[in-house]
């Protein structure tokens, strides 16, 4: 046995995740297809997803490196082709030859975690040997073909694909009727009324193909050729179809077939004893248990076994989120547990106090490796959303008429499953406006000295506990001064002439913004970038724009790595207790009135020589102090990405483990508030969303 490199053993792992399902459901699907068999006939369903297995199969033993794997998956689709092709006819030796297929691919795929796939080569040429001796040519068909006889327009006909042709030469050869039935949907509706059409041909039938059609009403309705084969006439097909609005335009057909003959090749195949039942145009062959064929590869020496292959185990998001929650629930527990170690201490059960102490940091430390293992399962890699981003691309830059690189780094970067499904669509809408607005045409790039080819780039690295998402281009960059123009047009602004840059860059986030000269399906409808920065802003995250005329802009998202059970700063301000979440908190300082300056209408002060913005919560929140405001006062100084902001709150009440519950769509639009979380002393408190309240006063120009 050869040892392999931990990377190896990695991909191995994670192709056995997904390649060992497939195996299963094709043995499955094997196992359906001998029984059908045995009853002289199969469906052409079940053998056309016994094939789609073996392709996938082979494209995923192909993406990661298993070409052993790949090509006896990529034999056995050939067979498999033929077969469904009507090539070769379902024998018993080929059922066998797929049997031993299976077979040969789970052994195989057992291989990949020790290495040893090359010490199989004997029986994977084997395999090979066998496959090519069923697919050897067999004799020549008939000159005449049915299809001549039956009548079916030359546009029908000539849309055939060689499959279909081939199922409507079964039909035939069953003695089946074919129905043309012509059907006209609204678009809206148009899907449904379709599958109600197919799977009602389909309950006296098969539908051989489905092909696009003109209709009267193209502006509104979307009409449909279905060619079917059935064992009802015309009128009885009619009956079936009762309800809905459909023309039968042709039938014909439904003729006793006549017993064709088998092509000699074929007839050699199998043993000269087992001659066939014929089922139409395919010869079956009887499976009977007193003949055997030697099978093509006999397994490996090791028993029999049942057990898996992979030790991944596919698991609900939503049985994660119920185990977070009771793990949130024990941290909530052992927090009163500790209190009540203090506060026993403080009354003088020191003895007692002192060993629920020892039991509760025993706990905080179990508890903390269970924290740990949750969320290690729902943390996936950024790659898995990049994949779907490389479609994105491909289909907006054929859509546009633009040539673009795609450039991807950081995929192993982890983030939450729950992160990375919401920021899916923000991230698609940057990359839309990066390919539509920012990457110029090819031959604009041309004539300003670029390559026709434009880049985006898309990077992803973790930094501290957060995970930073970069989108970058390298085209024209956003034009400042059209932003300015278009803000004060629409209103959206009074007055321009005190506006810097970056803040003329935030009116890109405001609602009905749009520099788009025209609308188009990628964008100019005045939606896209105020949604981007909301659903960002849901999961607490953070969305910055840089640009540089002629040369490009970057969009730069920074998201907390997990919303499920963090460490928050406990905080008191005007009645009221909040907190703040340890990821976001910078430091915490005692600030006196006297430290507090004001530069253009803000409230700031200096923090080892550079300004820092200040913000007090109650104005934030527009809360009435009822008390008398004290003298010193803290600060906490809170940042995303480089942006910094100090909270001014009345007190800092310790730290805690606390878990965050959304707190439903009527306070969705809550500004600075993440979410809710209760406290050992059963106190239900609000979640300060740092990087929400920076962006707003960032946007709002003040305090």
């Amino acid at each position: 046995m050869s040892a392999q490199s931990p990377p190896a053993m990695d991909a191995a792992r994670d192709f056995l995740a997904e390649a060992e399902e497939v195996v299963e459901e094709l043995s499955s699907r094997l196992g359906e297809l001998s029984d059908m068999a045995e009853q002289g006939a199969w469906d052409p369903d079940l053998l056309n997803a016994i094939f789609r297995d073996a392709h996938s199969l082979k494209g995923l033993a192909g993406m990661f490196g298993f070409a052993v794997v790949s090509e006896v998956a990529h034999h056995t689709e050939s067979l498999l082709d033929w077969l469904r092709m009507g090539k070769i006819s379902l024998t018993r030796q080929v059922l066998e030859i797929l049997f031993n297929s299976a077979e040969l691919l789970a052994t195989l795929m057992r291989s990949t975690l020790d290495g040893t796939l090359e010490q199989h080569r004997e029986a994977v040429d084997a395999h090979a040997g066998a496959i090519a001796a069923c697919m050897a040519p067999a004799g020549s068909s008939s000159p005449v073909s049915p299809l001549q006889k039956l009548g079916l327009s030359a546009q029908i006909t000539g849309s055939l694909t060689d499959y279909e042709e081939h199922r409507l030469k079964e039909n035939l050869g069953k003695g089946r009727f074919i129905h043309v039935v012509h059907a006209s949907f609204e678009l809206l509706t148009f899907d449904e009324g379709l599958n109600d059409l197919t799977s009602r041909l389909k309950g006296c039938g098969e539908v051989i193909s489905t092909l696009p059609s003109v209709g009267e009403n193209m502006e509104t309705h979307i009409d449909f050729d279905l060619l079917a084969g059935s064992d009802l006439d015309r009128e009885q097909l009619a009956v079936v179809l009762d309800g809905i609005a459909v023309d039968i335009t042709f039938s014909g057909g439904g003729s006793v077939p006549e017993t064709p003959s088998v092509p000699e090749s074929v007839k050699e195949t199998p043993p000269t004893e087992l001659l066939p039942e014929t089922v139409g145009s395919v010869a079956v062959f009887p499976l009977s248990s007193d003949q055997e064929v030697a099978p093509v590869f006999s397994g490996s020496d090791e028993p029999l076994s049942a057990k898996s292959m992979s030790r991944t185990v596919r698991v609900d998001i939503g049985k994660l989120d119920e185990l977070m929650n009771i793990v949130g629930e024990l941290v909530l527990a052992h927090s009163s547990i500790a209190a009540l170690a203090n506060r026993m201490r403080a009354e003088g059960f020191s003895r007692m106090a002192i060993d629920l102490g020892k039991a509760a940091k025993g706990l905080d430390r179990r508890l903390g490796d269970l924290q740990k293992g949750v969320m290690d399962i729902r943390m996936i890699p950024v790659g898995q959303l990049y994949e779907k981003m490389s479609r994105i691309v491909r289909k907006i830059s054929r859509e546009q008429g633009k040539k673009i690189d795609l450039k991807l780094f950081g995929a192993e970067t982890e983030l939450d499953k729950l992160i990375v499904e919401d920021i899916a669509d923000p991230l698609m809408h940057i990359i839309r406006n990066a390919i539509d607005h920012g990457i110029e045409a090819p031959e604009q790039r041309l004539a300003a000295g670029k390559n026709e080819r434009g880049v985006v780039r898309i990077s992803s690295y973790q930094k501290g506990n957060h995970v930073v998402i970069e989108v970058e281009d390298d085209g024209d960059g956003i034009n400042v001064e059209k932003i300015k123009k278009i803000a004060l047009e629409k209103r959206l602004v009074s007055d321009i002439s005190g506006l810097t840059d970056k803040e003329a860059l935030e009116l890109i986030f405001l609602p009905g913004f749009s520099t788009a000269d025209t609308i188009t399906d990628v964008s100019g409808r005045g939606v896209g970038m105020d949604v981007v920065r909301n659903n960002i802003a849901a999961v607490s995250g953070m969305v910055d724009i840089e640009t540089w005329p002629g040369r490009g802009s970057r969009f730069t998202i920074v998201l907390p790595i997990t919303l499920a059970i963090i460490k928050a700063l406990i905080v008191f301000c005007a009645g009221r207790t909040y907190a703040v979440p340890i990821t976001s908190v910078i430091e915490s300082l005692i600030l006196s009135p006297a430290d507090i300056r004001t530069v253009e209408g803000r409230e700031v002060i200096s923090l080892r020589e550079h300004t820092l913005p200040i913000v007090r919560l109650e104005n934030f929140f527009r809360i009435e102090r009822t008390g008398i405001c004290p003298g010193d006062q803290y600060v906490v100084v809170v940042g995303v990405a480089e942006k910094r902001l100090g909270l001014v709150v009345d007190d800092l009440l310790g730290q805690q483990d606390i878990v965050i519950k959304p707190l439903g769509g009527a306070f969705k639009a809550l500004r600075g508030i993440s979410g809710a979380a209760d406290l050992g002393d059963q106190r239900t408190i609000l979640v300060l969303d740092s990087g929400s309240i920076i962006s707003e006063l960032m946007r709002s120009g003040g305090g």
